[in-house]
Order: structure tokens, then sequence, then C-alpha cells
């Protein structure tokens, strides 16, 4: 994967993770909240940070003073 592919990528995972942090306040609002629905979501948005994690660790190496 280039470094223009992965930038792609990361802003793709970046507004899924926005979309995934708004449909969990939405169910967290309406007040009849699905659990299960809310923990899939949830569980979702952390896999999609980890990803995002990688990605931004490999793009922005760490600088050793």
């Amino acid at each position: 994967m280039t470094e223009d592919e992965m930038r792609k990528k990361l802003e793709v995972l970046r507004v899924e993770h926005r979309d995934l942090d708004a449909a969990i306040d939405a169910l967290s609002g309406a007040g009849v909240a699905d659990q299960l629905q809310l923990a899939r979501l949830k569980k979702r948005k952390l896999k999609i940070r980890d990803q995002i994690s990688q990605i931004e660790d490999y793009l922005i190496p760490d600088i050793i003073a």
C-alpha cells in the first residue's frame, strides 16, 4: 500500500469513526437503546480507532531525540 493510499484509507476510517460516534449518540439519546446494537457499534468504533492508530504510527514515525 502506497503512502497516498494509506492517507486516503485514513480519511475514510476517520469519517466512518465520526459516523459511528454520531450513531451511538443518537441511539443513546433516543431513550430506547438496544444495548446489543450499542455494544456492536462501540466495538466497531474501537476497531476503527485501532486501524487509524496503526496507519498514523506508520505515516508519522517516532523521532528519537
